[in-house]
């Protein structure tokens, strides 16, 4: 046996107008969206009816009300119980004619906003020649219909919808409010609209929406200056037929938040769905702002958001690629300004060229990247050395980079945000491309070996070295190389730098990881840091001839903790230990003298 469902009507109309929309302010936008639907219905068959929405506030009414009157096509009896009584039903408001492409929404169902700012609506409708009706609806569900008295009989068609303020909702009702929101909402709509003698309607979006129409720059960057409050660095029209979609981007003229997601200003139909849209763009276009109108995408049940669909897909693809094109067109026609564009937004567009090569080769043109041989592009840097030779980390750079240079090795520092991906992805644009990743351990096979008699003589100095920082974790070694100035290097390959970290995971795991740590340690490759002395240092050949095997140890600790503060490498607490221990061994000796008493 079927059974129908039971609803509460009361229930239904709070959970709609309660809390489908985000704020009372809404009922604003319905009550316009209601009245030009109803104008565009009747201009379909008198092209030269009168398209007038007029709104009295409560100043005016002098019954505590708001009235909004509209010269649109009126209601008969029935399509009142059909239009303003149903939620939900749709098949009969097709049969209508109030479902066309045109509208901007459902005759009825934006009424349910009005329950947020008022107990009781009032609606007085005609259309045609048939008799004025009135509905009057309330809060907790109950409606009525019937033909409306004389004395508030409508002479044309059209219609009045009368608001009965909420207690707690006067401050919705003020004339300044009405003003702001009807300027808000319905400042492009195709109809005049008046609260009380000020028209908030402007005309015509200031963008093109034709094809092919003149652009007014100057207008664009007036209208984000009041609209936006922005000082736009550049503007771009924007056009996507499928979606009837016409609009601007303007490109922010200050860094912002790449993680932040852009909300962007939407018209649908000429008519404020919301200021803050969100996935209208891709996300690695973050440094633009779009103000846009459209009539195809569709808005969520609110209207207060975009439908992701098929549609919207599609559309941010294309807007995407009008994106993308002008970065190119200004990378053609005006390098300079590109330039200027990239010192505020390049994180964006390296974003782009993780996946586009049209991007990634504007990137590797224009894009100044840092390197130990001054700012260079990578283009830039390949006609002067051929590789590409790069360090992947910043920490890397730093300790690589002077070292480097003065082997005759130019670096890229890829540390900073998308570089090392960018540079690693080249070779797939242009096989042309030779990259090359340094790594620490590169530089020890640019380093000069001792003569094999010195490196003899130097065995007892290594040997009281090694003893000195065994506790470290390094290996001593001693080789020749520039600059004479840095008396040490640290080296750290990458191999050595996982097995330190695993280490430190071991100190700090419970039993059960320790266990997995253990097996991953076992099959670690058996590498070690180096500290690297510079026998062309005269203060490390100084250090070399000493005969004190206790000053040697004070000495080379000193040199290890001096070579991972200049490399930028992190200290330990076994590190920070040993170089308390030289620091004052070494002052000791420094300052000899009978002890305290």
């Amino acid at each position: 046996m079927d059974h129908t469902f039971q609803v509460d009507l009361r229930g239904v109309v709070d959970l709609l107008s309660h809390h489908l929309y985000g704020s009372p302010r809404v009922y604003v936008r319905e009550l316009l969206q209601n009245a030009v639907d109803a104008i565009t219905a009747r201009r379909s068959t008198e092209p030269d009816a009168p398209a007038l929405v007029r709104v009295e506030t409560p100043e005016t009414t002098g019954d505590g009300t708001l009235r909004v009157h509209d010269t649109g096509i009126g209601l008969t009896e029935a399509q009142v119980h059909e239009l303003l009584a149903t939620i939900g039903r749709s098949s009969k408001r097709d049969e209508l004619g109030f479902s066309r492409h045109e509208f901007l929404g459902q005759f009825g169902i934006g009424l349910l906003s009005c329950f947020l700012v008022a107990d009781e609506i009032q609606v007085f409708t005609r259309n045609g020649d048939h008799p004025t009706v009135r509905w009057t609806g309330y809060a907790d569900g109950r409606y009525a219909v019937s033909l409306a008295p004389p004395e508030a009989s409508r002479a044309e068609p059209g219609t009045t919808v009368t608001l009965v303020p909420r207690r707690d909702a006067d401050q919705w009702f003020a004339t300044p409010t009405v003003t702001d929101l009807a300027r808000l909402f319905g400042s492009l709509l195709p109809v005049t609209v008046r609260v009380g003698d000020v028209v908030t309607t402007t005309g015509e979006p200031p963008w093109p929406t034709a094809p092919g129409a003149p652009v007014d720059r100057a207008a664009l960057v007036a209208y984000a200056r009041e609209t936006l409050g922005i000082d736009p660095f550049d503007v771009l029209p924007l056009s996507v037929p499928e979606a009837g979609l016409t609009g601007v981007a303007f490109i922010l003229p200050t860094p912002v938040n790449p993680a932040a997601r852009a909300g962007h200003r939407v018209y649908l139909k000429r008519m404020l769905l919301t200021e803050h849209a969100d996935g209208l763009l891709p996300d690695w276009a973050f440094f633009a702002h779009c103000v846009v109108d459209a009539a195809e995408l569709r808005p969520t049940a609110s209207r207060e958001a975009l439908y992701e669909d098929t549609l919207l897909t599609t559309t941010r693809e294309a807007l995407g690629d009008q994106v993308r094109g002008w970065l190119v067109r200004l990378a053609r026609h005006d390098p300079h300004r590109l330039a200027e564009f990239l010192q505020v937004h390049h994180l964006g567009v390296k974003a782009l060229a993780l996946h586009d090569d049209e991007m990634l080769q504007l990137v590797d043109r224009w894009w100044p990247m840092d390197t130990n041989v001054g700012t260079l592009t990578l283009a830039e840097f390949r006609e002067r050395y051929g590789v590409l030779r790069y360090a992947a980390s910043l920490d890397e750079f730093r300790q690589l980079a002077a070292v480097a240079a003065a082997q005759d090795l130019a670096v890229v520092n890829g540390g900073y945000t998308y570089d090392t991906e960018l540079i690693e992805r080249l070779p797939a644009v242009d096989r042309s491309v030779l990259i090359e990743r340094l790594e620490p351990s590169d530089l020890t096979t640019r380093f000069d070996a001792l003569d094999p008699q010195v490196e003899m003589a130097l065995r007892p100095f290594l040997a009281a070295a090694q003893r000195a920082v065994e506790r470290s974790g390094c290996e001593v070694v001693i080789r020749a190389y520039e600059p004479v100035s840095l008396p040490a290097l640290y080296l750290v390959s990458r191999s050595a730098a996982f097995n330190d970290q695993l280490a430190a995971s071991r100190e700090r795991a419970d039993e059960l990881w320790g266990g997995v740590l253990d097996a991953l340690a076992a099959t670690a490759p058996p590498d070690r840091p180096q500290l690297v002395l510079n026998h062309r240092n005269p203060l490390v050949r100084r250090v070399t001839a000493l005969a004190d095997p206790e000053l040697v140890g004070l000495a080379v600790e000193a040199l290890y903790g001096q070579a991972l503060l200049l490399g930028h490498h992190p200290i330990r607490a076994a590190d920070a230990a040993l170089l308390n221990d030289s620091f004052l061994g070494l002052l000791g000796r420094a300052v000899p003298g009978q002890g305290r008493a």
